[in-house]
């Protein structure tokens, strides 16, 4: 399904299930969505960073009850960092600034290694992942970190397939979660990118992770040297019953496009991971687009294969 996604936290650290220290990191007190990132440290000594980026509107609070796979990497000797950036679908600059904030700050604050980063984000925070690792891939010098891997969760990976969607969502007029969203997200491209796809193509390709339409490599070239996962619950019965969505809405059509390309070009770390198990939100709702639809038990096993190859 297309969808594109801010507790009170102690002075320094609020505790968490299973006795885990979260701790709120403030590099701007000015800025109380974006100026901060959440730490989860590992039980052990640091071997390797998670990045997690939380979708549309979410706050890294929001994310904890989601998914456990901070408490996996917590027992795996895995510091994992949420960073937030507010209403943001796409990487642009100020997105860029802020996460290269946060990580140039997570870096010099804990002396973590530059080359034992995963990056990735549900929803939109996997749109903005996949493009933010592509570029630190393209320009290694303009940025803090050099990802070993990226992943993303039920994320609309192709700005323009996602556009075209919003358009059939609201001819389709049958959801109302579905229209309102459609309504708002489409109008925040509309003006942050400059028009429509019709009107301003180049626009909408560069802050777009993958572009379908191209004949030839887009900006998903520079994923070539690293590992790939994009995480998607196909449960078509269920977006036909509660959205009337056919495979067409699904963002799975773009990720396994995606996929396809990678591996006729020669990508052997390049992975599609249908859901092992329904998505399900921590309110016991059922939901293709959840967190939950991350193994993250085999997540962290592969996380740690990939640091170490």
């Amino acid at each position: 399904m297309k969808k594109v996604m801010l507790v009170f936290f102690f002075s320094n650290f609020l505790t968490f299930t299973i006795a885990q220290n979260f701790e709120k990191v403030i590099v701007d007190k000015n800025d109380p969505v974006t100026g901060y990132y959440l730490v989860v440290a590992p039980k052990g000594e640091i071997e390797s960073v998670l990045v997690l980026f939380p979708g549309f509107g979410e706050r890294p609070e929001d994310v904890l009850p989601e998914t456990k796979l901070h408490n996996t990497a917590f027992n795996n000797n895995i510091l994992t960092l949420i960073v937030p950036f507010g209403n943001k679908i796409y990487a642009d600059v100020p997105t860029i600034t802020n996460i290269n904030r946060a990580l140039t700050d997570s870096i010099k604050r804990m002396h973590l290694n530059p080359d034992k980063f995963v990056i990735g984000g549900f929803s939109a925070g996997g749109t903005i992942a996949m493009r933010y690792v592509e570029l630190c891939m393209e320009k290694p010098e303009a940025f803090p970190v050099r990802p070993k891997a990226v992943f993303t969760i039920d994320s609309p990976i192709d700005l323009i397939d996602l556009s075209k969607y919003f358009d059939r969502e609201l001819e389709r007029n049958f959801s109302d979660v579905g229209m309102n969203e459609a309504n708002f997200i489409q109008g925040i491209m509309k003006d942050e990118l400059k028009g429509t796809p019709e009107t301003n193509f180049n626009n909408y390709v560069f802050h777009s992770p993958f572009t379908r339409e191209l004949k030839q490599p887009g900006n998903e070239k520079y994923l070539m040297g690293i590992s790939v996962r994009l995480y998607h619950d196909v449960d078509l019965v269920w977006q036909l019953k509660n959205r009337r969505r056919s495979a067409f809405d699904n963002n799975v059509a773009g990720a396994s496009e995606l996929i396809a390309r990678l591996m006729l070009a020669g990508h052997e770390k390049a992975e599609l991971m249908i859901a092992k198990q329904p998505g399900y939100r921590s309110n016991g709702m059922r939901h293709t687009h959840s967190w939950s639809i991350v193994d993250e038990v085999e997540f962290i096993q592969w996380m740690k294969q990939v640091i170490k190859s």
